[in-house]
């Protein structure tokens, strides 16, 4: 009866309507393509749990995690950027218990280089695989951004190998990771197809609709698309990883503006025989000008690009990094900054894993005592050693080992 009561609430709660005007004054707007904040602060994180269905990640789970990992909590997930999740608790008892699950996340590729905010769920994402050893699935949906996009065939899927290339440079295990194209993957796999079309004729035109806000004018190809980012979270779909298991349960790592697409997926798992897909949400890494926006791939000047030179990088820190500071140095050092609203403080939270250092920035800036300038140049020492060792690794991944990565394949995870 309960999982009747909890199949009967996510049903109702599957669908976000854009704001009405009115209402756009006082509420953000998160799904999976846009983001808009009404507050400099950035989205009202607790709101969005209200507004979707999920839970808050507090303190209590915090300290299950470490226990039943035994391992220190990521900073991430310590300083709330990894925030609300579905059914995570289920994932720890998994491991308690020694039983199998997998982790299944995944990048939409639109440029030929990954920006800062894209490496938050695949640096979280390495972790939990290394801290639990078990298998990942990382999806790559050129399909999704050649039907949304202004890309030809061949170029989305030029895309989503370089897009590979920035995943595998942070170090994933081969042994442990497999990472798929859509547009290659979908032909080779008949099972993978199959859970497509299972899924596909569990959802009608009008659920499709109020879920993603489509409409009549929208390509077929757009909405049909959410099953093929539905179908990775079942383990029958890969059944050169899984073998007969066809039920094991997963884990996804995403951003919270990806939740309708599995909110989608566990409404319909049941009715499947699945067992539906567990969660973990990530905030959203802003734009330089400003937290109402998120980081995007198509402005360039909104990001910053793992293929960026240190210069460039300062230039647009320096220039573009929204400043919770005052107008004049003397009003900044009677009143202090703002860290909630400055982007530079932001990154540092996402990137600066010293917590000591951390709080000590945030009392200097907060005082007075430490300028707009000199927070800057924080965050430029911080984020140029990320960058520039990326570049160095990302020169020895070849297009041999891109093929390694996406060749269907047993992983080496006990199954």
């Amino acid at each position: 009866m309960t999982d009747i009561v909890v199949d009967a609430m996510e049903a109702l709660d599957l669908t976000q309507k854009p704001p009405t005007e009115e209402e756009n004054e006082e509420e953000d707007f998160v799904d999976p393509w846009n983001v808009v904040g009404t507050s400099a602060t950035g989205i009202a994180y607790e709101k969005i749990i209200k507004k979707f269905g999920s839970s808050s990640i507090d303190s209590a789970l915090i300290e299950r995690f470490e226990k039943v990992t035994g391992k220190p909590a990521h900073h991430l997930l310590k300083r709330g950027v990894f925030f609300s999740h579905r059914d995570l608790h289920s994932i720890l008892t998994l491991h308690e218990q020694g039983k199998p699950f997998y982790l299944y996340t995944g990048r939409g590729p639109s440029s030929t280089s990954i920006h800062m905010g894209h490496l938050i769920p695949f640096l979280f994402t390495k972790w939990l695989q290394e801290v639990f050893n078990v298998p990942l699935v990382i999806q790559l949906t050129d399909d999704e951004k050649f039907i949304w996009k202004n890309l030809k065939m061949e170029e989305a899927q030029k895309l989503a190998v370089e897009n590979a290339k920035d995943i595998i440079a942070l170090g994933f295990d081969i042994e442990k990771t497999f990472i798929f194209s859509d547009l290659q993957f979908v032909g080779q796999c008949p099972a993978f197809y199959q859970n497509m079309v299972r899924i596909q004729k569990c959802v009608n035109f009008n659920q499709v609709k109020s879920i993603f806000g489509f409409t009549d004018s929208d390509s077929i190809g757009k909405i049909s698309f959410p099953a093929t980012q539905a179908a990775p979270a079942f383990s029958s779909s890969f059944p050169f990883i899984f073998g007969d298991r066809k039920n094991v349960p997963c884990l996804i790592p995403c951003a919270i503006d990806q939740d309708p697409y599995f909110r989608m997926t566990r409404d319909v798992a049941p009715r499947l025989g699945y067992i539906k897909p567990a969660l973990i949400h990530s905030t959203f890494f802003p734009a330089l000008q400003g937290a109402q926006m998120k980081m995007s791939a198509s402005d360039g000047n909104s990001s910053i690009f793992l293929t960026d030179t240190p210069k460039i990088l300062k230039a647009k820190i320096n220039k573009y990094a929204f400043s919770g500071g005052q107008t004049s140095v003397e009003e900044h050092r009677r009143l202090g900054g703002d860290c909630d609203v400055d982007v530079s403080y932001k990154y540092l939270m996402f990137f600066l894993e010293d917590d000591f250092r951390l709080e000590e920035i945030r009392k200097n800036y907060s005082s007075g005592a430490m300028l707009t300038g000199e927070l800057k140049q924080e965050l430029i020492t911080v984020l140029t050693p990320i960058i520039t060792a990326h570049q160095e690794r990302r020169k020895t991944v070849t297009d041999e080992i891109v093929k390694q990565f996406m060749t269907p394949r047993a992983m080496k995870c006990g199954f």
